[in-house]
C-alpha cells in the first residue's frame, strides 16, 4: 500500500499485516486510539502526539493542505482556511526578495518562512525562536528546515537579542509575532526602533499583523502598527494581512 508518513511531503510503500504493519524494515502497531486535529510520532515505543502542555499545550495540527500549523492554547498560529500555510509564507518571503541579503527571522516558528528564504538563496538567516516547545514542535515537522550553514536558529526572546545585533547588519526582516493579546511587547516602539537600527538603508520589513478584533471591537491593529513604524523612520504600505516597510 502505499501512502504518505510524512504529511504529504512524499509518498511511500508500507506493508499491511495483521497486527501490525511494515515499513523500512521495522515493525509497527496500530495505534489503539487516534484523536482529530491530531499529528502522531513514533516515540521509539509507541505513537504519541507531538503536543506538549507545561504552561501551555503547544501542539502540532494537520491541515488540508499538507504541511501543518500550530496552536499554542486552542489559538492558531498560521493561516489555514484558504492557504497552506506552507505557500503563504513563500508570498511573504517573496515582498522582501531575500536573495543574497542577510535576513533576520524574528518568531521563527515552524520555520516556513526561513525554509522559503534557503529556497530564494538567502545568504544567511538569523531565526528567533524563544519557546522551547515550538523548537520541538519543529523538529518533528518534517516541513521544518534543518539549522545549517545558512540557517542559525536560536533560542531567545527576539525583543533581547536585537539589542545584540550590530547596526546596519540586517539586509530584510521577517516578523511574524502571535496576536497582540499574547505579545504586545512584539508591537512596541520600541522593538520597532530596534528593526530601524540594525537594517540596512532601502532594507525590508515584512510584519504580519492580521486583523484580529476589526470585527469585534472595530480596532485597527495593521493601522496602529504602520503608525509605529512610520514613528521609527519606515515607509509602509498596508499589504495583504500584514506591513511592508522600507527603511529610507
Amino acid at each position: 500500500m502505499q501512502c504518505s508518513l510524512d504529511l504529504r511531503r512524499s509518498v511511500t510503500t508500507i506493508d499491511l499485516g495483521t497486527e501490525d504493519w511494515g515499513w523500512a524494515g521495522c515493525r509497527f502497531p496500530y495505534p489503539e486510539r487516534i484523536k482529530k486535529r491530531t499529528i502522531y510520532h513514533w516515540s521509539g515505543a509507541a505513537f504519541e502526539p507531538v503536543a506538549r502542555y507545561r504552561s501551555s499545550l503547544i501542539k502540532l495540527v494537520p491541515t488540508d493542505w499538507g504541511p501543518p500549523t500550530f496552536e499554542i492554547d486552542g489559538i492558531k498560529m498560521l493561516p489555514t482556511a484558504h492557504v497552506s500555510p506552507y505557500a503563504d509564507a513563500e508570498r511573504k518571503v517573496d515582498l522582501v526578495q531575500p536573495k543574497g541579503k542577510v535576513i533576520l527571522d524574528t518568531c521563527g516558528g515552524l520555520g516556513y518562512f526561513a525554509a522559503w528564504c534557503l529556497q530564494r538563496e538567502a545568504a544567511s538567516i538569523r531565526s528567533y525562536e524563544k519557546n522551547p516547545d515550538v523548537i520541538w514542535l519543529r523538529s518533528l515537522n518534517p516541513w521544518s528546515p534543518a539549522a545549517g550553514a545558512s540557517l542559525t536558529l536560536t533560542q531567545q526572546d527576539v525583543t533581547e537579542a536585537i539589542t545584540e545585533l550590530p547596526a546596519r547588519s540586517i539586509d530584510a526582516i521577517l516578523h511574524d509575532p502571535p496576536r497582540f493579546g499574547i505579545a504586545g511587547e512584539l508591537y512596541s516602539q520600541r522593538l520597532y526602533d530596534e528593526f530601524a537600527r540594525v537594517l540596512e538603508r532601502r532594507g525590508k520589513l515584512f510584519h504580519y499583523t492580521g486583523a484580529p478584533n476589526k470585527l469585534t471591537s472595530g480596532r485597527d491593529v495593521p493601522g496602529e502598527v504602520a503608525k509605529r513604524l512610520r514613528s521609527a523612520g519606515f515607509r509602509t504600505e498596508n499589504i495583504g494581512d500584514g506591513v511592508l516597510a522600507i527603511k529610507p
